[in-house]
């Protein structure tokens, strides 16, 4: 009768090979479980970093890995000052999110909404670093949409001098808007003129530090208040 042999199991290389795959995955999850370490906001103007940081969940400062830019990104598009959010990821666990802002245009006097480039109105409850003219008239449907296309051309710098925006047309023009301004002038605008704006303050030196109205409807010229 034949004798069987009995063969070893040579359990060390599998004991090894269980202990190496245990401590990649042990690796792998404490990598992931990792938290983000800083955020770095650029671009905004009216909402604040810890709102951008907010409606981007990431407050608490979660996993660097298990938060997706995609999800990052459209939870701060939700908000409807945003026209766009680029992403950015560096070392030692840094996100650099950068906001791009609608520009507000006006503010209506009779709601309190203020209205963004693209037309739509919005509620802010909060102050604004910057100066926001208020419509204290109400715009025809028809000329809403080339205003808002002519208004925002006109500079920031420049728009934070208009205090009040006024629809005012006559016979002869039914595009004509008069701005009063902060400098305690105003000016009488037609919609399709008012990137003229943006040479205001090469215009104020002539003026010689008298008040009056300046005429850039039709023509160019200044009349002095009595």
């Amino acid at each position: 009768m034949a004798k069987v042999k009995k063969r070893k199991l040579r359990l060390l290389p599998f004991l090894i090979f269980i202990i190496v795959i245990a401590i990649i995955v042990f690796v792998c999850l404490f990598i992931l479980d990792t938290k983000v370490r800083n955020i770095i906001i650029t671009g905004n103007n009216v909402l604040s970093d810890d709102e951008i940081i907010e409606l981007a969940g990431l407050t608490n400062y979660p996993s660097f890995y298990k938060t997706l830019n995609i999800t990052i990104k459209k939870n701060i598009t939700k908000n409807p000052l945003i026209k766009n959010v680029n992403i950015n990821r560096s070392f030692y666990h840094i996100i650099e999110i950068e906001v791009e802002e609608y520009k507000i245009l006006y503010k209506r006097e009779d709601n309190g909404k203020y209205v963004l480039e693209n037309k739509n109105e919005i509620t802010i409850d909060k102050d604004i670093s910057y100066t926001i003219p208020r419509l204290i008239n109400e715009i025809s449907n028809n000329k809403l949409k080339s205003f808002i296309k002519y208004f925002k051309r006109i500079d920031l710098s420049i728009r934070e001098k208009i205090s009040e925006i006024k629809y005012e047309p006559n016979e002869f023009d039914k595009d004509r808007f008069l701005l009063y301004m902060d400098d305690g002038n105003s000016v009488y605008m037609t919609i399709t003129k008012f990137e003229r704006l943006n040479y205001y303050n090469d215009v104020l030196p002539q003026l010689d530090g008298k008040k009056g109205i300046l005429y850039l409807d039709s023509g160019n010229h200044f009349q002095i208040m009595e």
